[in-house]
């Protein structure tokens, strides 16, 4: 298990190369001057110059690029071109919200998902199950930014039972972290639903009830045990998704994580600040990823075999 780890873990570099090499080639081939955004739109061309050479900025693409990952090895992201503040400590500040809010979207989804999978396929062909596929399809169809905005308009204008945005209390968790795990919940629901069935159909699970075993013994302790190791699968590919891919959801309800930072360096083509939150929710995804992997091994003793 402990080489399986490390070689995921090397794994991660390459990764990690791949993602710096593209997002540093489309941020410094793309149109707008970091010197003239830091100086001002009036500031004469000499002091723009000027800044351009210590900034290093006319140096060749690759000789930059190279620059860029020996300072990020040694732990150097840089420093913000708009705000002027350390990447690292600014990215760490924000990443405990964009947690919560992938944490509790996760939860969200699982409570929603998993149960409803379950009644689906114990009923199959009911109008719960064809209920229940129909709200899973609208629920993966459904973007996210549209989803947000309409509980805002709902929950937030017209009812004003809660806050449209920001972060001041649990409160203004609710909407975006039910619009974040929406979709999640869909793709648990249909994984679900899938996986029990599968199961269920099973010469084990037909002896068990041929035998007498209560019927919620059976779905509880024999099946719903084997049907768990795809949604897992599921589940972790998910939370790596919300931690990584709450962009939308924390702009439309000025959510103060790394996706709406993310956002607002892009507008301002702050390099340094794109850089380092794409390859921390990078890294944060394949660590995700990772940690389902590992924990494959606990839930089916025949997977941590074949890691050892």
């Amino acid at each position: 298990m402990h080489n399986f780890i490390l070689k995921r873990l090397f794994q991660l570099i390459p990764v990690l190369l791949g993602v710096s090499l593209l997002v540093f080639a489309i941020m410094s081939f793309t149109p707008g001057d970091p010197a003239q955004l830091i100086l001002g739109e009036n500031a004469p061309q000499h002091a723009v110059e000027s800044l351009r050479e210590e900034m290093g900025l006319n140096d060749p693409f690759v000789m930059r690029y190279a620059r860029y990952v020996g300072n990020a090895a040694t732990g150097d992201l840089g420093r913000s071109y708009s705000s002027g503040r350390d990447v690292f400590n600014e990215i760490f500040s924000r990443f405990p919200n964009t947690l919560i809010l992938a944490t509790l979207g996760t939860l969200i989804a699982i409570l929603i998902g998993i149960p409803v999978g379950i009644l689906s396929a114990t009923r199959q062909y009911s109008f719960i199950d064809s209920g229940s596929m129909l709200m899973a399809l609208l629920g993966v169809s459904m973007p996210n930014f549209w989803l947000g905005l309409m509980m805002i308009l709902v929950f937030s204008v017209n009812l004003g039972w809660l806050p449209s945005g920001g972060y001041s209390d649990w409160s203004s968790l609710i909407l975006p972290a039910i619009t974040l795990g929406t979709g999640s919940a869909a793709i648990i629901t249909r994984m679900t639903r899938s996986s029990m069935l599968e199961v269920i159909r099973q010469d084990y699970i037909r002896t068990a009830r041929a035998k007498g075993v209560a019927e919620n013994v059976v779905i509880n302790k024999h099946a719903l045990k084997n049907a768990l190791i795809p949604v897992i699968t599921v589940i972790g590919l998910q939370f790596g998704n919300l931690i990584g891919g709450a962009v939308l959801t924390e702009t439309v309800f000025s959510w103060p994580g790394v996706g709406r930072m993310m956002v607002d360096a892009i507008r301002q083509k702050d390099t340094p600040m794109v850089m380092g939150a794409v390859m921390f929710l990078a890294a944060a995804f394949t660590l995700v990823n990772l940690l389902v992997d590992v924990l494959y091994g606990y839930v089916d003793p025949r997977i941590k075999s074949q890691y050892a």
